[in-house]
């Protein structure tokens, strides 16, 4: 058996969906270490890898975490983590590094220990024709290009960066690059070469959450959640809850960080919490309002439930785009939400069949894709082609 090394950022929706993977690669006999920081530590373990945190504690987003500020901090980062990482990695000997595809420390580390590394994609794949977020550098970094710049050059003199995308850090591809999602709702497939595996969503067993009031749901059930990341106005969820209350048996609003006795006061049918059991709900639910995080969509169209997309940022309005032109639902800007706006979309969404068709066809494309066991025979594959380490910005 081979001993396998994560590492990742430290972002709910990039690490959420790599646990199922340790989890079935231990159950193969696999050796898995993660590194992470001390908020994660609990469910990686539980997962069966052993942790190793990054020095310095939890690291707090950029705040705003825009393209820019993502790119300079996650060069920053790496010019901080890579020698303990590397003093870890010595340790371990791992015979493969599997490195979220912005985790620029842990494609350094890679390289410099030669050891092969599959990238992991929780996004979309990008190339020319589906542009990450980091991609257009020089508008990106007209505020910020000598912080950046000072960045990546302590970062270079310190460590092998060859083969690093000079700007597109949000691009980091591997000769195995492992993408979250199906090829159906992968833009742009076709333009996608052997290297990228679409595995479709990792989703494993989680935890049950015996307050949850599941007993007491009543159809149709509609749920709201604009994730984790990005803080949600209050306003803007009230304006989901009361908006989609008279559609509703019961209404499911999950706040986030934000505490939900701001949301108050809300109508008798609708639960807001700050956490939710999501798969559990989408289970339930006939119709899904959410800020387009592609975990969250993921989930959704793997459960078959139409969406009304609410982009707050990052990839998410390129989610929203991928949702309409599937016919899986429909997008609404959050400076446009109101309750008159959110019932009349929601209602088409409910009362349109064409909606539920294609969010049916993409839970089977979804499914059929092979999620987190998919996963992890490509790395299995991986490993015995042990091919050379080879880093690529872009897509071919």
């Amino acid at each position: 058996m081979s001993t396998i090394a994560f590492l990742n950022i430290a972002m709910h929706g990039r690490v959420n969906p790599t646990l199922p993977i340790v989890a079935e690669l231990v159950r193969r006999g696999h050796t898995v270490t993660y590194h992470t920081s001390p908020a994660f530590r609990a469910e990686i373990e539980d997962a069966g890898a052993t942790v190793y945190l990054y020095p310095g504690g939890d690291q707090p987003l950029p705040d705003p975490p825009t393209p820019i500020t993502l790119m300079d901090g996650l060069v920053r980062a790496a010019a901080q983590l890579v020698p303990a990482v590397l003093t870890d990695l010595r340790h371990v000997q791992p015979d493969l590094i599997v490195h979220d595809n912005a985790c620029v420390w842990g494609a350094v580390a890679a390289r410099e220990l030669g050891v092969p590394a599959a990238s992991s994609y929780t996004t979309f794949a990008f190339n020319r024709h589906v542009p990450s977020p980091t991609r257009a550098s020089w508008d990106l970094l007209a505020g910020n290009f000598a912080s950046y710049l000072r960045s990546r050059w302590k970062l270079s003199r310190r460590f092998d960066t060859r083969g690093l995308p000079v700007f597109d850090v949000g691009n980091i591809r591997q000769p195995l690059n492992l993408v979250f999602t199906s090829r159906a709702f992968q833009p742009a497939v076709e333009d996608f070469d052997q290297s990228y595996q679409f595995v479709g969503p990792s989703i494993g067993a989680r935890p049950s959450d015996p307050s949850f009031p599941a007993d007491q749901l009543r159809d149709p059930v509609l749920y709201a959640s604009l994730g984790t990341v990005f803080n949600a106005d209050p306003r803007l969820l009230r304006s989901f809850a009361t908006a989609l209350a008279p559609l509703g048996g019961t209404v499911i609003v999950s706040s986030g960080q934000t505490d939900p006795a701001a949301l108050d006061p809300l109508p008798a049918n609708v639960i807001a919490r700050r956490f939710v059991p999501q798969p559990e709900v989408l289970a339930r639910a006939a119709l899904f309002v959410t800020h387009g995080g592609m975990n969250s969509a993921n989930e959704a169209l793997a459960a078959g439930v139409p969406l009304l997309v609410v982009p707050q940022g990052a990839d998410q309005p390129m989610v929203a785009r991928r949702v309409v032109e599937l016919g899986a639902g429909l997008s609404i800007r959050s400076q446009d939400v109101a309750e008159d706006s959110v019932r009349a979309l929601a209602g088409r969404l409910l009362d349109e069949p064409r909606f539920r068709a294609a969010a049916h066809a993409l839970r089977t494309a979804q499914h059929e894709a092979g999620g987190y066991r998919r996963a992890a025979d490509e790395l299995e594959r991986y490993m015995h082609e042990a091919r050379p380490v080879r880093l690529h910005s872009e897509a071919e």
